[in-house]
């Protein structure tokens, strides 16, 4: 089973704040059937210290309510110290362009207009706990990308399970990439980055990039011509 299959079959913790009881319940019984494990608030006062008590994986957050609207809340999550990157979605009746700018503005991930259709807020939340669990995996020297698993600690790529052990230099070009995808770096950077101070030449670099994608697979480092290299997931 992939890494991130496994972590979405755990009890992920979802809080979920709203004023309206009948809308918690049905997202409480849902997300529950999911196998999620499900907080609940009923205005933002609530949701931020029920936030600062359990450390949910990820928020579904009201804007209109008593107390504290979910703005404000939202804004004082993310200056809560554990809860500065915790995945938040605002759930919201308000169809205003102004509304969904200052949503995001306040450091929300996503902005879903109700009535909420389950299908698509389950496949938002699974795919949105998917993103942060890799950047945790990132994080912790592990990146897990498909069928790829790069451990910075060991040295060691894993391609389906099995090990693929790569020489020193070969594995910190790899690694440095995979772990900034879409980035594009020349040559000259690689050299500084990788082989620090060390005199070696520009085709150095381009042989390493060679020999990974031998071993590992042409698809993933990717020739920007005239710029340099950079890493493309699957």
């Amino acid at each position: 089973m992939a890494p991130d299959s496994e972590f979405l079959n755990t009890s992920a913790k979802i809080l979920i704040v709203d004023d309206e009881e009948d809308i918690l319940d049905l997202l409480e019984y849902n997300f529950e059937k999911e196998g999620y494990e499900v907080f609940r608030a009923v205005d933002g006062e609530d949701a931020l210290r029920l936030a600062q008590e359990v450390h949910p994986d990820l928020i579904l957050l009201d804007i209109m309510m008593p107390k504290m609207d979910g703005v404000t809340a939202c804004i004082a999550m993310r200056s809560t110290p554990g809860l500065e990157k915790t995945p938040i979605i605002f759930l919201t009746a308000r169809v205003e362009e102004y509304s969904e700018i200052a949503g995001l503005d306040a450091g929300a991930d996503d902005y879903i207009l109700k009535p909420v259709k389950m299908r698509v807020l389950k496949s938002r939340v699974k795919a949105m706990l998917r993103r942060q669990h890799q950047q945790v995996k990132r994080e912790t020297n592990v990146i897990y990308i498909h069928e790829l698993e790069i451990i910075r600690d060991e040295y060691v790529v894993k391609i389906n399970g099995q090990s693929l052990a790569l020489p020193r230099k070969e594995f910190e070009l790899f690694y440095f990439l995979a772990s900034r995808p879409g980035k594009v770096y020349s040559r000259e950077d690689l050299l500084l980055r990788i082989w620090d101070n060390v005199h070696v030449t520009d085709r150095t670099v381009d042989v390493h990039v060679r020999k990974l994608r031998e071993k590992i697979g042409p698809q993933y480092i990717v020739t920007v011509k005239g710029v340099g290299y950079k890493f493309l997931p699957q």
